[in-house]
Formats: C-alpha cells, structure tokens, sequence
C-alpha cells in the first residue's frame, strides 16, 4: 500500500491532458515525446495529474498531464509547487557533507556524540552508530513511520483527519522508533528507516546552532536560487502555484480525500520539503557536477551500498540513490513519497541530464516507466 510506505520511497526509482507549448514540442523532437506518452500513461493508471520537467543540452522541457484538482478540473502546471517527501534526505545529507567538509563533524562520529543519550532503548545504542550509518540506512534504528500506532494515526484516513494539524517534534519521532528493537546490528545490513534522517536533522542542529531548515536553506537554496522550495515546518499549506494531493489511504479501490493540507513535522528532516521540478534539475544537476560539495565529499556520498530486499536494482549512497536503467544509463538521485504527493528527481552521472517529476496521488502510476522513456 503506498500510502503506508510515505516518506519511504527510496527502494526503486518511482519513477484531460495539456497541450504542449511550441517550445515543448521542438524539445520532444530532441527525445522528449516518449517521455510524454509516459506521463500520459501514469494518468490512464489513476494518478489524477502529473507534472515533470526535464534539463538536457538542448534546454528545458515541460510537460503535464491530468488535473491538478479533481473537483474543478483545473489542470496541472509545469510550476506546480509540491510536497516532496524523501527528496529532502538529499539536501540534509548535502549539509552534512558540508561541515565534514569544513572540519566541523565527521562522518565516523558517533551519534551519541552529537545527542547523548538520545539513541537508547530495546536494543538502541547511540555509541555504537556513526553519523555516516544514518545517512546510508546501515544503523539499524527502527523507522519510526512503521509503528503501528503511528501509522493508525497519520497514515489512515479517520487517524488523519484527527491528527492532520498536529505538531511532533524530532524527539517526539525518535522516542516512538526506540519503543522497538533496532531492525540489526549496526553496520550489518541495510534497511530504510526515517529515524535515520530525524536524527541527522537533529545533528545538524547541534553541530551548527541553527536548524537544519536554516542550514539548507543558507547554504543549498539560497545559493542555487531555488525559488519554489522551502522547508515549511509547521506550515500546513503548499505556496501557489500547486495542485491539490490526493489519497486513499488504505483503500486503493475507494475514494480519493484531499490531503493537501497538513502539518509536515510529522516527517521533520526525512521528508518536510516543498519544492518543484525546475528547481529539483537544478540541484540534483549541480550536486552531481560537482557544484555543492568538493569532489571528496561527493565521492563519499556516492559510495554506495546494497539495499536489501529492494524488487529493481539500486544501490544506496548518502542520501543519494544510484540506479540502473535497462538501456545501461545510471541515474542519481532519490524519490519521495508523502501523502498524497509522490515524486521523483534523477540525473546522470554528470549532472548534465536531468528529470525531477510529481504525481498528486499516492496510489497508482508507475514513475520508472517516464525515467527509462526520458533516459532510455
């Protein structure tokens, strides 16, 4: 059920329609058009509006397909702001970098170091994690959107329609993972676990003074220009332009709820970003042309390791995700899921090609099959 698995998104690549511009449909004659009938496509799937935008040598290349609100029919917009779950883990690792960079941490560091006593009970030991086994999912902490609790509360329609508005801070997160035992020793396998970037939010904070919100935005989007994105915290509404999100909770065949408005502490530093995909291309395309980090740093986040019990082939860096397409194109980058809003950013190895998309459901579509169009 994707809804269940929000803020996850990580394992495989997710990867009434517009008419094109003049300027997109030059561009679809440069590889872009089986790139749109993919989008085309996730509609006919059930996703109610899709939105990408693609960055190549040949310029940018929008496309939408779909309604953005399924009340008015209003259509999708190639600006659309929108929620962009785990995407965020690949700015929070990207300052992490940073002030390794700088000499301020390291990524051996102990998590206990950084928050004493913050990482105990069933089994956790924060003395016995590093920072850099948050940022790869090898530390073995429980991820906390798996609680069954919590997940009858923000992750069900009548759970979330109590709790929607409600405000969890990162302790509040973490205390509910170390309710359970960790997933297995650290260092000795791999599983995706939210947790993980709560905490390194929270390092960020202690290792600089100011929040990690602060910090990505001082040193990523400020300095990329990156207009459309923002760390909203508590704010519970998406800047226009956007799109309504829609769910279905646990019921894939029932109705769609708007989900548009909610509170985003309830995914802290794993997954609160707004963003859209014109400013996706630009960051991962700088991040991967070595624009953001210095070329240590970068090899360090694409460094990666296995990820277990994933169906499609990938592996997993620093909140970075490589991934093999069919036609032998690797792809960078990381997908994210919150309700009612699933997205994808990727680019090639040498930040040169670019594709970051958006669907305003969580309940259907099949976003790898618009990568390996625009790629393959």
């Amino acid at each position: 059920m994707r809804v269940r698995t929000t803020l996850v998104a990580a394992t495989a690549v997710l990867l009434s329609a517009a008419l094109a511009s003049p300027a997109a449909a030059e561009a679809e004659g440069h590889g872009h058009a089986a790139t749109r009938k993919a989008v085309e496509a996730a509609v006919r799937a059930g996703v109610p509006g899709v939105t990408a935008t693609a960055k190549d040598a040949h310029g940018t290349w929008s496309t939408t397909a779909g309604v953005g609100d399924l009340r008015t029919g209003t259509p999708r917009s190639t600006a659309d702001r929108y929620r962009v779950g785990s995407i965020t883990k690949t700015f929070v690792a990207t300052v992490l970098l940073q002030l390794e960079a700088e000499g301020r941490l390291s990524l051996d560091d102990t998590v206990d170091k950084w928050l004493p006593g913050v990482v105990r009970g069933h089994g956790h030991d924060g003395r016995h994690i590093t920072v850099r086994q948050l940022l790869n999912h090898t530390s073995g902490i429980y991820n906390y959107t798996e609680d069954e609790d919590f997940g009858r509360a923000y992750f069900t329609e009548k759970g979330f329609s109590r709790h929607r508005y409600d405000t969890l801070a990162p302790r509040e997160l973490v205390a509910v993972a170390m309710r359970h035992k960790p997933d297995f020793a650290p260092g000795t396998s791999w599983n995706y676990s939210n947790t993980n970037y709560v905490l390194a939010g929270m390092v960020i904070q202690k290792v600089t003074g100011h929040s990690y919100a602060t910090e990505i935005t001082r040193r990523v989007i400020h300095p990329l220009h990156l207009r459309a994105t923002s760390l909203p915290g508590t704010k519970v509404t998406v800047p226009h332009p956007s799109s309504r999100a829609y769910s279905k909770f646990t019921d894939p065949s029932g109705p769609a709820y708007d989900v548009t408005a909610l509170n985003p502490s309830l995914a802290s530093a794993a997954g609160e970003m707004i963003s859209n995909s014109a400013d996706l291309d630009r960051f991962y395309g700088a991040l991967l042309g070595g624009k953001i980090l210095p070329p240590h740093q970068l090899k360090e986040m694409k460094t990666t390791v296995g990820i277990k019990g994933s169906p499609s082939p990938g592996r997993y860096g620093l909140g970075l995700m490589e991934t093999p397409l069919s036609c032998g194109v690797q792809v960078w980058g990381h997908d994210g899921g919150i309700h009612g809003s699933t997205s994808t950013a990727i680019t090639t190895q040498d930040g040169r090609h670019s594709l970051a998309l958006n669907f305003n459901g969580d309940w259907a579509g099949e976003g790898r099959a618009v990568a390996e169009a625009e790629f393959c």
